[in-house]
């Protein structure tokens, strides 16, 4: 059987689960902090009716906790992880990229952790014009720079 990958900790354990419910989805390509692990669950798929039929989710200080849960959970979808962008790379057309510096907070697929943290470096050089044309595979760790 394989190992799953390991995912970072959150940055404040004892804030897991007081983050407001509403954040971005997925995008801005980079990420500075994991804030939390959700699992959101769904009475019209089989899971427990605690809001009047609406979607309610459980956070997480771990990945590992909530999969568990995920998987033994009716109604319930695979982790998302909920990360703080300080800055970030908006793409407001294909291929047309902005440094965008303000802070948000965004749900994403577990997976895009896979990509590199956020240094000081990290959007300048994506931006440069020097930048290699693999670019967006670097920065998704897809490809070596």
């Amino acid at each position: 059987m394989a190992t799953p990958p390991e995912y970072p900790a959150v940055c404040n354990p004892n804030r897991v689960g007081e983050y407001p419910p509403t954040a971005k989805a997925g995008g801005g390509l980079v990420w500075d902090a994991v804030l939390e692990y959700r699992v959101w669950c769904h009475p019209e798929r089989g899971a427990q009716n605690h809001s009047d039929g609406s979607d309610y989710y459980y956070a997480f200080p771990s990945f590992e906790e909530a999969l568990a849960f995920a998987q033994a959970t009716d109604g319930a979808e695979e982790p998302l992880a909920l990360v703080l962008q300080e800055e970030y790379i908006d793409e407001s057309e294909p291929g047309e990229y902005a440094h965008v510096r303000e802070r948000r907070v965004a749900e994403w697929p577990v997976d895009f952790l896979s990509r590199p943290r956020r240094t000081e470096r990290t959007i300048p050089d994506f931006l440069s014009p020097d930048a290699p044309p693999n670019r967006l595979d670097i920065l998704r760790g897809l490809a070596e720079e």
